[in-house]
């Protein structure tokens, strides 16, 4: 079931599915949000924006607003 990065509980691995055609799609892409790549949400700021995700071995921080751009789905099949 595909849901938004921004809607993805802290500590929750996921794996993008697409990332919504924007102004943003050419940045998130090279900051290696990639079709099936794995990522995990660390953490949010204190009032939730920005948030922290874990991506190929780095902390890429993102705010809700671009979250909302990725669609993602569930890691079950690895954990």
């Amino acid at each position: 079931m595909a849901q938004l990065l921004s809607e993805i509980a802290d500590g929750q691995e996921v794996r993008v599915i697409s990332i919504a055609s924007s102004i943003l799609r050419v940045k998130l892409l090279e900051m290696g949000l990639l079709e099936d790549q794995p990522i995990r949400v660390l953490y949010r700021a204190p009032f939730g924006d920005p948030m922290a995700i874990n991506v190929n071995g780095y902390v890429l921080s993102m705010r809700l607003s671009e979250a909302k751009l990725v669609s993602v789905s569930s890691n079950s099949g690895s954990e």
